[in-house]
């Protein structure tokens, strides 16, 4: 026997069985839970209020059901929002408490980047993925689950998508070895496990969120950590002046492995350039990295603004928080210019800024 029932996301109609507790679209591929009422049949050994997964807020550990003396042996698998939105977003924080290298600001970090998100540009709540030490387990910031959560970020993105990544944590330079960076290094990214698992590099962050964008879709990758300049490899790196003066340097290298969309726009917005560090400070209030503040306050205080204005606003607002009470304390001397990078060439003066 069975029953027509709806996807809930592309609402195609589909036949399942009776007593079927889920079916997976053959149109989007989405999975759709089935409710348990089945009008009056209820099949063997099915038992209405057995949850086989933990809910994606739950705290409790996890423990297999049994079920009619028996046990389902099924394994915890992180929530992953519903892909195909017009507007998600991946937001890390890592903190690395316990360690000697502890960030205090990274957690109030991504709780602002979400704030701004949902009641300034109508990001649904269910649409973001945050990956911090504080989640259930399923979404600390494994180099594992970082890696989960960029690919779907970008997975079935199609025109008129815009995503977000958002990073507030450690971030550090290697030798590079495929001959693909201007100035010699890789940029990376230091998941909560990197000293086992190691680090997650810019070549792979191009490979897996940038390269894959289609035309149309908008990806915004806001980076909080130290030599970021170009950790997307984006090929088109704005160097812009105190007076609003710019010019776009290009950082594509002859030879080798193409470094652009397909067809989407990719920005980067970071917090410094590749040689410098950046800030975890209190020079705003409570402790927060000095890129996400200054990006989310002039976002909230400055209506219509172009990336040119943004990144002004931004540069302004570290600088007088440097000369007021400092910045960078383990490094005093090195100084922090937030950074534009992109996909495509644009004037910055111009282009209103939107996600």
């Amino acid at each position: 026997m069975a029953t027509r029932r709806q996807c809930k996301w592309c609402g195609v109609p589909s036949l399942v069985p009776l007593g079927a507790q889920s079916l997976r679209c053959p149109t989007c591929h989405q999975v759709t839970t089935l409710q348990t009422n089945y009008n009056g049949y209820r099949p063997p050994g099915v038992n209405g209020n057995v949850n086989l997964m933990p809910t994606p807020d739950s705290n409790r550990p996890y423990r297999p059901r049994a079920v009619n003396g028996g046990v389902y042996q099924v394994q915890p698998q992180p929530y992953h929002p519903p892909a195909y939105g017009r507007k998600r977003a991946v937001l890390c924080g890592i903190t690395y408490k316990g360690s000697q290298q502890s960030l205090n600001g990274s957690i109030n970090d991504v709780v602002i980047m979400r704030k701004l998100l949902v009641e300034k540009f109508g990001f649904p709540s269910s649409a973001i993925l945050m990956l911090t030490e504080e989640e259930d387990y399923k979404y600390i910031p494994t180099k594992k689950n970082v890696r989960a959560a960029l690919r779907w970020l970008v997975q079935g993105s199609r025109p008129g998508d815009s995503l977000v990544f958002h990073y507030s944590g450690h971030g550090s330079q290697v030798r590079d070895l495929d001959g693909d960076e201007v100035d010699g290094y890789d940029e990376s990214l230091l998941p909560v496990d990197y000293q086992t698992e190691g680090r997650i590099l810019d070549d792979e962050l191009n490979e897996t969120i940038v390269r894959p964008l289609p035309k149309g879709a908008t990806l915004h990758s806001i980076i909080d950590t130290c030599f970021s300049g170009t950790l997307l490899d984006l090929p088109n790196v704005c160097r812009i002046n105190r007076q609003g003066n710019y010019r776009w340097e290009d950082h594509c290298i002859p030879h080798a492995a193409y470094k652009g969309t397909s067809g989407g726009l990719a920005i980067s917005i970071s917090a410094c350039d590749d040689h410098q560090n950046s800030g975890d400070t209190t020079a705003f209030g409570p402790a927060t990295g000095a890129l996400t503040y200054s990006f989310v306050q002039t976002l909230r205080q400055e209506p219509r603004l172009t990336y040119g204005r943004l990144l002004i606003s931004m540069h302004n607002r570290i600088r007088a928080a440097r000369d007021a009470i400092g910045l960078n304390s383990n490094a005093p001397h090195l100084s922090q210019e937030p950074q534009l990078s992109s996909s495509f060439k644009f004037e910055i003066h111009s282009k209103p800024f939107t996600i």
